[in-house]
C-alpha cells in the first residue's frame, strides 16, 4: 500500500471531458493512512446544470451561483496535486475532465494513478456491480453523502486501504500506480443512456429502494439488467 497519494472525484454535467463540465472538485492528500489535506471547491459551469444532474449529485444551481471559475479552480487543484500519485474509482474519466481543463488553460497534467474499479474487476471476478457503492456497501465502509466529489474521494480512499489489505499480496501488480495518459480504458461497453438513468432514477423512488449503481460507470446492458430486475420486483 502507498504510504502516500491523493485521491480525487469530480462532479460534471455529463460524461463527455470535451463537451461536459466539471462542476465539484472534491480530493484528499493521505500519508501513512490518515488524511493530512483536503481540497473541496464548486466550479460554475458556463450553463445551468440540468435537472438530472441536480437529481443525482444533489447540486443545484443556486449552489454553484457564487462558485469559482474553471480558471481559478484548476490550477489551484494542480498545485494541490503536486507529486503526489493519485487514487481513483474508474479514475480515467476524472483524470480526462481534469486533464481536459488543464490543457485548455495551457498547463501539463501527466500523472501515475491507482484504479480501485479496476482492482475490484481483479479481486471480484464475476461480481454484478463494482460500482463505488456497491462496494462501500460490501465492505461497511459509509459514504455519507455519495455523488459529492469530496465524500466519494473519501470513500474511494477508504476502499483502496481496505482492498489493499486484503488483496495486495495476492495481486500485487494490480495495485501499482500507472502511467495514467497510457492507461487503457477499462469500460468497453456503451454508458448508460440518459433515459436508462432517468428511468432508474424514478423506479428507485417509487420502490423505495437504495441506489447501489454509479451512473458515471453504468454500462447500458447493466442498465437494462437492473430495470429488468426491478420491474421484476426482485432486489438489484
Amino acid at each position: 500500500m502507498l504510504r502516500s497519494y491523493l485521491a480525487f472525484d469530480v462532479e460534471t454535467t455529463g460524461l463527455s471531458p470535451e463537451t461536459d463540465e466539471i462542476i465539484e472538485i472534491g480530493a484528499l492528500k493521505v500519508h501513512d493512512g490518515k488524511v493530512c489535506e483536503r481540497f473541496i471547491s464548486f466550479v460554475k459551469p458556463s450553463e445551468p446544470v440540468s435537472a438530472r444532474i441536480t437529481e443525482i449529485t444533489g447540486i443545484t444551481n443556486e449552489m454553484l451561483e457564487d462558485a469559482a471559475p474553471k480558471e481559478k479552480v484548476i490550477p489551484a487543484f494542480l498545485d494541490f496535486c503536486g507529486d503526489e500519485v493519485l487514487v481513483g474509482h474508474n479514475i480515467l474519466f476524472d483524470y480526462g475532465f481534469v486533464k481536459n481543463q488543464a490543457k485548455l488553460q495551457g498547463f501539463s497534467f501527466e500523472k501515475q494513478g491507482i484504479d480501485t474499479l479496476k482492482i475490484a474487476r481483479s479481486v471480484h471476478q464475476g461480481r454484478q456491480s463494482n460500482s463505488l457503492e456497491a462496494l462501500c456497501a460490501k465492505y461497511s465502509i459509509v459514504n455519507s453523502s455519495a455523488h459529492r466529489a469530496y465524500h466519494d474521494a473519501l470513500a474511494t480512499a477508504k476502499l483502496y486501504q481496505t482492498l489493499a489489505h486484503y488483496y495486495e499480496s495476492l495481486q500485487p501488480r494490480v495495485f501499482q500506480p500507472v502511467p495514467l495518459s497510457e492507461a487503457p480504458k477499462y469500460v468497453a461497453e456503451a454508458p448508460a443512456t440518459p433515459k436508462q438513468i432517468g428511468f432508474l432514477s424514478r423506479l428507485a423512488v417509487q420502490k423505495k429502494l437504495t441506489v447501489t449503481w454509479d451512473v458515471k460507470n453504468l454500462t447500458k446492458s447493466q442498465a437494462s439488467g437492473l430495470i429488468e430486475k426491478i420491474l421484476a420486483g426482485q432486489r438489484p
